[in-house]
């Protein structure tokens, strides 16, 4: 089975031909090479490449060209804007688009925190269309994807993160779990998938970070490994671990068998996204 990281993202140096929008946790520049690099230094065969709404907001011209730099590599994730009327198209364009196989909510900030919004909505219908899965990066509005999951039966969700507010930097919250039980109640919905990425930035405890195995049981358990797909969330994890930690760790845990753990990191990821890497 191939060996897929849920989440990676690569990006220029701020410069001005392809500027930064704002700042995103992180070396000053990881490009595709230096991702497939790290990748294959330590056996990860592809991954999906999210290009970073923080540096480069809608615009996913980067994550396009490293997709052509890296053939069979990476596949593509695009963030889009539910507040502009014409996202159904931008979706359905996308769509279309070699390499890529879903699209990002980023339900942040000022973000409208209604689950029946009728951007949100839109953007879920017009996924569903095309068959889409919808990622959300979404710590702080689980209860927001419950309403989600409920009018959209038809769109496949996948929640980053483990829908759980993840540091950027040192120290790591005193209870990074607090939130777990919102996160299991969406299993109940057949249509939540869920990223467990930057798991090791939870961990109170150094590689290869022992304390995250009983709340991420818990997670297997309520969801099953078919909608549970590991990840890095390279390079936003750099402050606590390095790439190849990321993926040891669950290389090494005697937490998981052989099966569980070939689903975890790229059978469910093949299944979600309908996609698997090939390495030249």
């Amino acid at each position: 089975m191939a060996i897929i990281d849920v989440q990676v993202h690569a990006y220029e140096r701020n410069h001005p031909a392809r500027p930064w929008a704002g700042h995103l946790a992180g070396p000053p520049e990881v490009t595709g090479a230096d991702m497939v690099a790290a990748m294959d230094a330590v056996g990860v065969d592809g991954a999906l490449l999210v290009s970073p709404f923080s540096l480069y907001r809608y615009d996913a011209s980067y994550a396009l060209r490293v997709y052509a730099e890296h053939p069979g590599r990476f596949a593509l994730i695009k963030p889009v804007d539910a507040t502009d009327p014409a996202v159904g198209d931008t979706v359905a364009a996308w769509a279309a688009t070699p390499g890529a196989v879903a699209i990002r909510l980023m339900l942040q900030g000022d973000t409208t925190t209604d689950g029946a919004d009728p951007g949100i909505t839109r953007v879920l219908a017009a996924a569903g269309r095309h068959r889409l899965p919808v990622n959300l990066l979404c710590w702080g509005r689980l209860a927001q994807v419950k309403t989600m999951a409920e009018r959209n039966p038809g769109t496949t969700l996948v929640v980053d993160h483990l829908g759980l507010q993840q540091p950027f930097e040192p120290p790591v919250p005193a209870e990074p779990w607090a939130e777990l039980p919102r996160l299991l109640a969406l299993a109940a919905h057949p249509n939540v998938t869920v990223k467990i990425s930057g798991a090791g930035t939870l961990s109170h405890e150094a590689f290869p970070y022992n304390d995250i195995w009983d709340p991420l049981a818990r997670i297997f358990e309520a969801f099953g490994f078919d909608r549970c797909m590991w990840g890095t969330d390279w390079t936003r994890a750099v402050a606590f671990l390095t790439y190849a930690q990321g993926v040891e760790a669950f290389r090494v845990t005697d937490r998981l068998s052989a099966s569980e753990r070939a689903a975890l990191m790229g059978g469910t990821v093949e299944q979600v996204y309908r996609w698997a890497p090939k390495k030249p």
